[in-house]
């Protein structure tokens, strides 16, 4: 439910806060008092287009805020949950800000959202029906959608397989079309393949590691000179003549005989006899290293060429040699696949045939599951219209192929398919006794639409989930009678668990309501300003008057007024 709408600097609106109830509540006043403003509002909080027309003019930016308050189970927490907002204790704050540059700034909960997401969310709130929603019964691509939501779940889950099917079916298709149509980019792209196989082939190449391995040998072969007088250095540091080893061997000399003297310094002599066999071990590891030493150039250049290969590898098949083998693996498993053109091309032409016939049992089970539901729907619709005076209307959905579809065979049978179905819907009526039923875009009358689609949305209103829906003068076009039972309709719309706000100039839906809101205009200051109020029992006789009488409220039109309301009252 809409517990609250807080609106700034909005076309004529300075600042509003409105709080909403359940039930119905019907605003009204003067033609240009601002009532269609309020709904636009609305429409942006529910993801509409933004304009910077709508910025009050001197003002920087319009600000739109209303608080929802929803079921646990409603379709918003499962929007929100995926755009990571968290719900709690079921408050939804949805925010709009459009600033005089054109910025459009949207939050839910006080997340910063995009317009998608705010319009993902919103939509489950809020479902605004004004005259150019009347427009939907005339769009035939819009029927099959109320027969499925009519249905609900049952429908859901059928048109959702079938459109699995249908996108699977499309896909094999689209690939068996490539294998067929693509012979001589596929001779050209086996030549292709081949040469790569042969080159990455030519290399040999077994060790991931092999680029790193290499590059160490060829700086050590580079430096090898630089090598060799280091290494002969430390040798002849150590052991030549008068050089470290001779020294430590006469120093572990002279510890061994103060040892002898002082057994204290036994554990010291032996460190340093320790230590001179082990700088003579080193010595000799030197000098073997020393003697293996080979520069040899025929081996720096043939390392260099290698390198230069694998290089030019990585720049053609991948950044490592891991990544040419494993692209190596993948262009073998496509070359099989082209060798084997002919055995592929039936592979999918099987598959094709197979999801074809699973593509019209799917097809078959939604129009059967549709026409089912399609009469059920005419059934209650022509109830519901029972109550609008039209009770000699018959209602009912034809199903035509489509105009345009995709072409399919199975078992001899050629059919059309788009991914609606197998089928096109239309709604037929016929509003008069003995006369045939014809499309109902071209016989309904402007009042017969309205009434239809109010109608629709009795019926559906039970499986919209929405938390608010907003009329926004409906009932324009009718009178006397058909405007009392459109406003007996629409509150029992209201009475079905669902808030719904009503704009409207017709006293009958007035008398209608549980909460009635007023909205004038007024100047201050050379400013025009919109105000809300709540009527009073005293306000609410006086504004049905008005209503009822056009212009001068007498004490006539008000007495009329008092029972008006209190013949509405339930």
């Amino acid at each position: 439910m809409l517990e609250e709408l807080t609106i700034r600097n909005f076309a004529i609106i300075e600042e509003l806060t409105i709080p909403f109830g359940s039930g119905l509540t019907v605003l009204t006043g003067e033609t240009g008092a601002g009532k269609s403003i309020i709904i636009d509002a609305l429409g942006l909080l529910a993801g509409g287009r933004g304009s910077v027309d709508f910025v009050r003019h001197n003002s920087k930016k319009a600000e739109i805020e209303g608080l929802f308050i929803v079921s646990s189970d409603h379709l918003a927490y499962e929007r929100m949950s995926s755009a990571g907002i968290e719900c709690e204790e079921g408050m939804i704050v949805l925010r709009r800000e459009i600033s005089r540059k054109g910025k459009s700034v949207c939050r839910v909960n006080g997340h910063l959202v995009t317009l998608t997401t705010l319009r993902s969310i919103g939509q489950t709130l809020v479902d605004i029906h004004g005259q150019h929603e009347h427009q939907e019964l005339l769009q035939m691509d819009k029927h099959s959608g109320m027969v499925d939501n009519y249905a609900n779940s049952t429908l859901f889950a059928l048109k959702s397989e079938y459109e699995d099917h249908y996108d699977a079916y499309l896909s094999i298709k689209s690939e068996l079309q490539r294998l067929r149509n693509s012979d001589r980019e596929n001779i050209q792209r086996l030549d292709l393949i081949q040469y790569q196989l042969e080159e990455i082939s030519r290399a040999a190449l077994s060790d991931p590691d092999e680029d790193e391995q290499l590059e160490q040998e060829r700086y050590k072969l580079a430096h090898a000179e630089k090598l060799y007088e280091l290494l002969q250095y430390a040798y002849t540091y150590l052991h030549d003549e008068g050089k470290g080893l001779q020294w430590v061997r006469e120093s572990a000399g002279h510890l061994k005989e103060a040892s002898e003297i002082d057994p204290a310094l036994m554990q010291t002599s032996e460190q340093v006899n320790s230590s001179f066999y082990m700088i003579e071990e080193a010595s000799y590891s030197i000098r073997e290293h020393i003697d293996q030493l080979d520069f040899d150039p025929a081996r720096l250049e043939q390392i260099e060429s290698r390198l230069a290969e694998i290089e030019q590898l990585k720049r053609k098949y991948g950044g490592s040699i891991t990544e040419i083998m494993a692209f190596a693996d993948e262009i073998a498993r496509e070359q099989e696949a082209l060798v084997n053109l002919d055995e592929h091309i039936r592979h999918y032409e099987e598959k094709l045939n197979e999801k074809a016939v699973e593509l019209f049992s799917a097809a078959n089970a939604l129009t059967k599951g549709r026409k089912e539901a399609a009469k059920m729907l005419s059934e209650a619709v022509e109830l519901e219209l029972a109550d609008l005076f039209m009770e000699k209307t018959r209602f009912s959905v034809s199903f035509q192929p489509p105009i345009h579809g995709e072409e399919v065979q199975s078992d001899g049978q050629v059919k059309a398919f788009t991914r609606d179905g197998q089928e096109r819907l239309e709604f037929y009526m016929s509003p008069n006794a003995g006369e045939p039923e014809k499309a109902l875009a071209k016989i309904a009358s402007g009042g017969e639409i309205s009434r239809i689609m109010l109608a629709l949305k009795r019926i559906l209103s039970h499986s919209s989930q929405r938390t608010a829906l907003i009329f926004d003068e409906v009932d324009t076009g009718v009178s006397g009678r058909v405007a009392q039972a459109i406003g007996e309709k629409i509150a029992a719309i209201a009475a079905a668990e669902t808030q719904v706000l009503c704009i409207t100039h017709l006293p009958q839906v007035a008398a209608l309501a549980a909460s009635h809101m007023h909205i004038a205009k007024e100047e201050n200051k050379g400013r025009v300003h919109t105000t809300v109020t709540e009527l009073g029992d005293t306000a609410r006789v006086d504004e049905v008057a008005r209503m009822l009488s056009g212009s001068a409220v007498t004490a006539a039109t008000r007495e009329n007024a008092r029972e008006l309301l209190n013949f509405s009252t339930p």
